[in-house]
This record gives structure tokens, C-alpha cells and sequence, in this order.
């Protein structure tokens, strides 16, 4: 079995990903359930520049579009909130949405890089709070600027010990050497396989334990079959999850990295509608 934590619809940045291609990728690369946010909430461009508001998508939009998906494909898909801390608030509209669908919604995602907002300034904290009152783990991009660096999640899941924090990419573009000491110091801070090398998965897991790291891959980002290949045709990264990482680790550790952490962390229950 297979969850993949980090899964996109959208189309904005330059990335038309589709609900089509997910459960195409799904059937295809033996895929059991996704965890689905919308790149539709980002708030700044790659050169970070603001998103014009013609183009702009309110975070309720992309929430309810992720909720119809899951609701469409209960057994397969959840949805996670991509919030938007610079344009947007965590008011009462946003808890009312999240109160009558919590059963499809299984985690609140920030990105600080298209939000170009500190992730540990104070813009993200009623947003916290908003996950701490439902129970929602926190997913977060790291890398590519300060805004998302490593060490500011740490800062917040330290401040928030009673909600869990995910480190998506764990440094997206460096050796996820930081992430790795980071994740290791705290019981409520983990790390996704998205973009990470499978030498740095087996560091996390040597230093902070297998519980710490789940599956998750950016997919349809390189297309639908981003499972296998990337843009420009060369093999995949996650292929090595699929069929080396279960040669260098326990088959009871290949299947937690691959779905029981995941399972147990967001409340994904396999084969049968979320409960």
C-alpha cells in the first residue's frame, strides 16, 4: 500500500495539474490514497511577485474545490487547506467550512515561499490556532528562501507543541542535513519524501526513528507521470522509493515510510470511505 502525503490540483505558476491525472497516476503506480491541496492559493509568483488579483483564488475557493474532490473519491483522496496568511485570515468562514467537512479534510498546508511570509511571524498564528482547535496536522514547505527555511518551523513547533508539524521537502535544494537535526530534537516534527533523496530518508530514519518521515512526491507537478519520469524524461525519483528503498530498510519500515505513518499521523483509513 501507498499514501502519498503531497498531491496538487491547480493551475497557476506555470502547473496545470488535474483531478484526472491524480487517479490516472493513482491506478497506474498502484497509489491507494492521496493527501490533495490546491496550488491555486498561492499568493506570489516563483520571483515573488504578487499574483494579480484578477488571478488570485480565495483560500475558501481552493478548499471547497479539494473537499468536492474527496467527496467525489472518498476512499482515494483527502484534502488539506492551503492557506493564505498574507491575503487572508482564519476567520469564522474558514472554521465554518472546515467544522462541516472535517471528515475529508485531513490537514492545513502552508507555503511560505508563494505566501512570502516568515512562517514563524505572527501573520501563520491564528492559523495554527485554527489547526490546533480541529487536531489538524500542519504541513509546510521548506526552501527556496528565509521565509521557508527549515529552522523557522522549528521555531513554531516548538512554540505549538500540541500540534504536529510536517517539513515538506525538508529543505528543498540543500542536503536536508539541517532538516534532519531539526526533526530529530522535537516528538511533534516530522519530514516528507517529497524531492528528498532516499540516502537522506535513511539519515532521518538512522537519527530520529522511522515514525518521523512519510511518503509524499508533488505529483502531477512533472505531469501525470511524475511517478515515473520527470520533464525531461529522466527516471523519476520516486522509482527508487518504489523499488530500491524496500531493499535497504525492514519490510515493516518500508511499509511504514510508504503508508502506516501516514495512515496513523493524518487519520487515513485504507479501502474504505474516511471516517
Amino acid at each position: 500500500m501507498i499514501i502519498d502525503t503531497h498531491v496538487h490540483t491547480g493551475n497557476m505558476l506555470g502547473f496545470e495539474m488535474k483531478e484526472d491525472d491524480i487517479i490516472y497516476a493513482m491506478d497506474r503506480y498502484g497509489i491507494d490514497h492521496c493527501l490533495v491541496s490546491s496550488i491555486n492559493a498561492a499568493e506570489f509568483t516563483h520571483e515573488l511577485r504578487p499574483i494579480p488579483a484578477k488571478y488570485q483564488h480565495s483560500q475558501l475557493e481552493c478548499l471547497n474545490d479539494v473537499v468536492s474532490f474527496a467527496k467525489k473519491y472518498p476512499s482515494k483522496i483527502s484534502a488539506a487547506i492551503w492557506v493564505k496568511p498574507f491575503g487572508e485570515k482564519a476567520d469564522y468562514d474558514l472554521y465554518k467550512v472546515i467544522n462541516d467537512n472535517r471528515k475529508y479534510i485531513k490537514a492545513i498546508k502552508f507555503h511560505p515561499y508563494h505566501s512570502n511570509l516568515p512562517f514563524d511571524g505572527k501573520e501563520t498564528y491564528p492559523f495554527i490556532e485554527l489547526a490546533q482547535h480541529y487536531g489538524l496536522p500542519v504541513v509546510v514547505h521548506t526552501g527556496g528562501s528565509d521565509a521557508a527555511s527549515c529552522s523557522r518551523v522549528y521555531n513554531v513547533a516548538k512554540r505549538f507543541p500540541k500540534t504536529n508539524f510536517v517539513m515538506v521537502h525538508m529543505g528543498l535544494g540543500t542536503d536536508n542535513s539541517e532538516a534532519i537535526s531539526l526533526i530529530s530534537r522535537l516528538p511533534n516534527l516530522y519530514g516528507d519524501t517529497t524531492w528528498v533523496p532516499v540516502e537522506s530518508t535513511l539519515k532521518l530514519i538512522r537519527t530520529a526513528g522511522i515514525e518521523k518521515i512519510m511518503f509524499g512526491s508533488d505529483m502531477p507537478v512533472d505531469g501525470r507521470d511524475t511517478y515515473l519520469h520527470n520533464r525531461r524524461g529522466e527516471r523519476s525519483l520516486y522509482q527508487q522509493y518504489f523499488h530500491e528503498l524496500k531493499n535497504l530498510i525492514t519490510p515493516e519500515e518500508y511499509d511504514c515510510v510508504m503508508y502506516k505513518n501516514a495512515s496513523s499521523f493524518f487519520g487515513i483509513g485504507l479501502g474504505t470511505e474516511n471516517q
